[in-house]
């Protein structure tokens, strides 16, 4: 580890869809002080700010296609050269694939820089399709329920505005599943790749969160209290 207390400290987040990551990783950058730089995130700032690189993004997604990993790699570039990132950070989303991941390698082999930990988020997948496929939101004011663990006062119906609640296309069950088997197909190379280099840490995403933030503050030097 680089220095005590999150100083300098360089985490990677892996997770499937629905395992809890931005839960955990709000958590983490909170207690470690450190920026949680999200692909998702980057790439939307990107094409809102109309920038010459969003502008590529855009023209991109606009066509249904995946984002380039060497354009992804771009968008990464421009934001781990920021100044609060210099002290450490918190990736989500990247790297997503092999390719990705030697594009990471390259960027801190350029600041002098090494990964400390690769946090791995582990959900059985029959329980990540429960999470997503029971979710419920309103899309007049953004409220989010859960048909078995948050469900509304009135089944259907938002509590906040009394809007109709939907469910999310890609929380349909069959489109959770190909999201899995594609996170399983980019991910097993990544998760081998840092298991080797000793970096993985291996979590139990089940039960609460508090839970399973104690599970990954067991790995994480810094987090431990």
């Amino acid at each position: 580890m680089n220095a005590a207390g999150g100083a300098g400290i360089r985490l990677v987040l892996l997770g499937a869809p629905g395992a809890g990551k931005g839960t955990q990783a709000a958590e983490i950058t909170k207690r470690l002080g450190l920026p949680h730089i999200s692909t998702g995130d980057l790439l939307r700032v990107a094409i809102r700010d109309g920038s010459p690189l969003g502008r590529k993004v855009a023209a991109i997604v606009e066509r249904g296609e995946l984002v380039p990993d060497a354009l992804i790699g771009e968008v990464m570039e421009e934001r781990l050269s920021r100044r609060d990132a210099a002290g450490g950070f918190l990736l989500d989303g990247f790297p997503r694939t092999p390719a990705q991941a030697d594009i990471l390698d390259r960027m801190l082999v350029r600041r002098g820089q090494t990964l400390d930990r690769v946090i791995l988020i582990e959900v059985p997948e029959t329980e990540i399709v429960e999470r997503l496929a029971g979710r419920r939101s309103c899309g007049r004011c953004g409220a989010v329920y859960h048909v078995r663990y948050n469900p509304p006062g009135v089944e259907g119906i938002c509590d906040r505005c009394g809007s109709r609640l939907q469910q999310r296309p890609d929380d349909a069950e069959a489109v959770i599943k190909d999201r899995l088997r594609a996170y399983r197909e980019q991910t097993a190379p990544l998760v081998a790749r840092y298991e080797k280099a000793g970096l993985l840490v291996p979590v139990d995403g089940r039960g609460r969160p508090d839970e399973v933030f104690g599970r990954i503050a067991g790995g994480i030097p810094g987090l431990r209290e």
